[in-house]
């Protein structure tokens, strides 16, 4: 199975149970064209230091971090472009998707909860906060606090996938996946675009393991 679809499967499974019918509806067509680039490096990262890891027993992890990234996404996109400006009757919508951002984000946190990425996924939640907080405040926002989102978030990919395995991620590691973030302007590409074949070489040569596994893609 292809990471992408093993990450995607794992977080629609991980709303299901989502009522009414028209939020369920809202949140799985977010997950349907989205990039699961977040949550193929968690996959990435955990094969790429113990090449016989049971990614099945990890997808939760990924959908954690897939789904934080959808509704924070989804709140910066709400942030810059105000939803309740124009026609009257699409508030309906744009309160559809204020929920959605919600419901996103705190299933993502469930997911993560009983993890050692939890206090990581609350400080990539935080982040995010003190970075819109300035772009909505100053006269010039700071270049760069757009891009924090997709940096903050594929640390916390490597560090759910790493220590799914029994490793923490050391800061060149950390630092790595930012870069790879940073190449990128807005939301994220699909995951052989964000996701060079080299990634889970160098994840384990930047962990200081040599062993190495050939790259996931889809993805």
């Amino acid at each position: 199975m292809e990471d992408a679809v093993r990450v995607r499967d794992a977080a629609r499974e991980a709303l299901v149970d989502i009522e009414p019918t028209q939020l369920h509806e809202a949140l799985d067509d977010r997950l349907v064209d989205a990039s699961m680039s977040p949550g193929v490096l968690v996959l990435t990262s955990a094969r790429a230091l113990d090449p016989g890891v049971d990614l099945d027993g990890i997808a939760e992890r990924a959908a954690g971090v897939q789904l934080i990234y959808e509704g924070l996404r989804l709140t910066r996109t709400l942030a810059q472009d105000e939803p309740w400006v124009g026609e009257a009757d699409n508030d309906i919508d744009a309160d559809l998707d204020i929920l959605a951002a919600d419901v996103l984000v705190s299933r993502g946190f469930y997911l993560l909860a009983r993890t050692e990425a939890a206090d990581r996924a609350v400080e990539t939640v935080r982040a995010f906060g003190r970075d819109q907080t300035r772009q909505m405040t100053a006269q010039r926002p700071a270049e760069g606090d757009d891009r924090n989102l997709e940096a903050d978030v594929f640390e916390l990919a490597v560090v759910a996938g790493t220590t799914a395995v029994g490793t923490e991620a050391p800061s060149a590691l950390l630092e790595f996946v930012a870069s790879l973030a940073h190449e990128h302007d807005g939301d994220l590409p699909p995951a052989t675009v964000a996701l060079p074949e080299t990634t889970a070489e160098q994840i384990a040569s930047l962990s200081g393991d040599d062993r190495v596994t050939s790259s996931a893609t889809d993805r």
